[in-house]
Parts: structure tokens; C-alpha cells; sequence
């Protein structure tokens, strides 16, 4: 009984400590960060395929790091891979789920895949979680508003006439 007090005190600082580390952001690692950096330069560019060769390399050296993550999808979105953009936005999310970029990115790219009903899912989440009021809400609420994009017709999908004519 003697000990109950200073094991008390113990357990409690113990707490506190390791409450407070894992509270704090996470800084990646500096080559990571210097490589997001180059993607998010060479994204701004145009050059779609260098920035995804960037954020896979950081995402090498770095892979518990959500940001990267989120970058990736965006840059799977600009070259028209919405698939691929909404697998890099569950995986930032298994990793954060209450990460409001990775819930409002995968809802647009649900849309401009086709899939408004699991878009309006989505913004539902997000008004539930931050109301109407926050940037990602509307962000995703303007993308439902304008709708799915076009679908491109491919060269394939047009059969040809198999009528032949002599001149």
C-alpha cells in the first residue's frame, strides 16, 4: 500500500508522455521532404509522370508518411488514373481516417469517375465532420455540382461500317 501512490505518480507520467509523442505531427524524413518538394515542382510544371517518379521515391524512403500519399493521388487524378488516385486516398486514410483532404480528394475523384452517390457519401462525412463551412466540404460539394466528366470515346469503341464500295 505503501507504493500505490508512487506507482501512481509513475503510471501518470508514463501517460502523459507517451500521450504527448504521439500526439505530435510526424516530420518526415528530410530526403522524402526534398523529393515532394521536386514533385510538387515538377506537378506545377506539367510533367505528371516526373512528379508520380518523385512521390514514389519519397514514398520509398518515407512510406508511413500520409502526406506523400496524398500527393500521389493527386497526381494519378491530373494524368486521368481516378482509380488509382481513389487507392492512394484509402491508403492515407486507413492511415488517418479523419484526414479531410483524403475524404474530399476521394470523393472527387469518385465523381469524375462516375460515382456521385459514393461522392455524396463522402460529403456527407465531411459536413458531419466539419460542417458546411470548411474548404474541403466545399471543394467536394462544387465538384457533385458540376458532375462526372465526359467520357472520352476511344478508337476501339467505334465499329466501323463493313460496307465497301466500288469507285
Amino acid at each position: 500500500m505503501r507504493y500505490a501512490p508512487a506507482a501512481l505518480a509513475l503510471s501518470l507520467a508514463v501517460l502523459v508522455t507517451s500521450s504527448v509523442g504521439f500526439g505530435a505531427d510526424r516530420q518526415p524524413d528530410p530526403r522524402a521532404a526534398a523529393l515532394v518538394a521536386e514533385g510538387r515542382s515538377e506537378l506545377a510544371s506539367g510533367q505528371v509522370q516526373a512528379a508520380i517518379d518523385s512521390f514514389e521515391a519519397a514514398l520509398v524512403i518515407d512510406p508511413a508518411h500520409t502526406p506523400i500519399y496524398l500527393e500521389l493521388a493527386e497526381a494519378a487524378r491530373q494524368s486521368g488514373l481516378q482509380g488509382k488516385a481513389i487507392h492512394y486516398y484509402r491508403a492515407a486514410l486507413e492511415r488517418e481516417p479523419n484526414n479531410l483532404a483524403a475524404i474530399s480528394g476521394e470523393g472527387e475523384a469518385l465523381v469524375e469517375k462516375g460515382a456521385t452517390e459514393k461522392a455524396r457519401r463522402n460529403l456527407a462525412q465531411l459536413e458531419s465532420m466539419c460542417g458546411g463551412d470548411c474548404a474541403e466540404t466545399r471543394q467536394l460539394a462544387a465538384a457533385l455540382a458540376r458532375g462526372p466528366q465526359p467520357r472520352v470515346l476511344t478508337a476501339e469503341a467505334v465499329t466501323p461500317s463493313t460496307v465497301v464500295t466500288q469507285n
